[in-house]
């Protein structure tokens, strides 16, 4: 894992996704929203698409699954676990998936109708990155434009 630090704060930029996945997801409330399954992966770009959330059943059986967008989740790396910011409520009206029926995900309309319930215009993947759709304020002033992006990646500095 890549990291600098700033101040006393070590501030990581580069993380494996097995170190990601099996964290726990909550909402701002705290509430337990599940675990991350997996992380899908754009080829084309090199960019992540989606966070697949399991969520419900117990004991790992009867769990729906959710594409959540990279963009929306914030990570906690203190306490291990993501950010949401969707009520439990809303999580559960959310377009789904098992585990034996996987959906397109390369499906731009896929793509759309996903990124449309989180709040945003279209996937990162797309010619804006993760452009929300709502004025609310998040934590996406920390993240990279498309230029910067590119820029650290070439310079192995992200």
């Amino acid at each position: 894992m890549a990291s600098k630090v700033v101040g006393s704060e070590k501030i990581r930029h580069v993380m494996s996704c097995s170190s990601l996945t099996g964290d726990s997801v909550v909402n701002s409330k705290g509430e337990d929203l599940g675990t991350v399954e997996d992380i899908m992966i754009h080829i084309d770009s090199g960019r992540i698409a989606y966070a697949v959330l399991s969520f419900g059943g117990f004991l790992g059986m009867g769990d729906k699954l959710f594409a959540i967008p990279w963009e929306a989740l914030t990570l906690d790396e203190d306490n291990h676990q993501f950010i949401l910011d969707v009520d439990k409520e809303r999580l559960e009206s959310a377009p789904g998936f098992d585990k034996d029926n996987w959906p397109d995900m390369a499906d731009p309309q896929f793509g759309k109708e996903i990124f449309g319930f989180y709040g945003f215009e279209q996937p990162s993947w797309g010619s804006e990155r993760g452009v929300r759709s709502s004025s609310r304020s998040t934590s996406q002033s920390s993240r990279l434009t498309d230029t910067e992006g590119e820029d650290c990646i070439e310079r192995g500095t992200c």
